[in-house]
């Protein structure tokens, strides 16, 4: 999933981008609001980790411009208040979601994976594609029961093909929910994962066809 974190303390930044990332996000760092309302007018986020508590505009501003420019991702916000009031208020503004600070990592990556849930559509953890099945908490995937051994970003090129089964898939919408803005890509780097990705679902698993120039498709049938 492509995340934009929106957060003004570096060292809780950094951690958050590395464990963010280490779950096979992609992830994007800004640390003011007048960059995340920047940001978000140039790339296709699926969810935004929101600070209240930034040095321009706060999270509160943020969210309302958001979400009156019609932006639709969803978004999770951050702060250090415990005020009920706060809380309210960033949900009636349109918040999908809470966390105070401070936070256990695991009860983050919970909630993004819960809100990946809720912007595909899809309530329940789990996905399954013929004898392929994703457990989209862990990351855990086999095919006819066989256990694969997936790389972070060979998982992450799994989730978006598999939650999108049958439906073309562009290379730049790949590429935009596997690599950050600031990772390093080579030419052929989504190649080399795809190209991983059917050895291992190979025999018995659904294949991932290739629409040249375009992009790729993980066969339902």
């Amino acid at each position: 999933m492509r995340i934009l974190l929106v957060e003004d303390d570096d060292q809780l930044a950094r951690s958050l981008v590395n464990l963010l990332r280490s779950s096979g996000h992609a992830v994007d760092h800004v640390a003011s609001g007048q960059d995340a309302l920047l940001f978000t007018q140039q790339e296709p986020y699926a969810a935004l980790i929101l600070d209240v508590g930034l040095p321009d505009i706060d999270g509160f501003e943020v969210l309302s411009t958001l979400r009156r420019r019609g932006e639709r991702m969803a978004v999770l916000m951050l702060t250090a208040r415990d005020a009920l009031d706060d809380r309210v208020r960033g949900l009636d503004l349109g918040a999908d979601d809470y966390l105070r600070k401070p936070f256990a990592p695991e009860e983050l990556e919970a909630r993004v994976r819960a809100l990946g849930r809720r912007r595909g559509g899809d309530p329940t953890p789990e996905l399954t594609i013929g004898t392929l099945q994703i457990n989209r908490s862990t990351g855990a995937a086999s095919v006819a029961g066989r256990t694969l051994d997936l790389r972070r970003r060979e998982a992450a090129v799994l989730d978006a093909l598999a939650t999108r089964a049958g439906q073309l898939v562009t290379r730049q919408v790949l590429q935009g929910e596997v690599f950050g803005l600031d990772e390093p890509v080579g030419q052929n780097a989504l190649e080399v994962h795809i190209t991983r990705l059917r050895a291992k679902l190979a025999p018995d698993g659904p294949a991932i066809r290739t629409v040249r120039g375009v992009g790729y498709m993980l066969d339902v049938g």
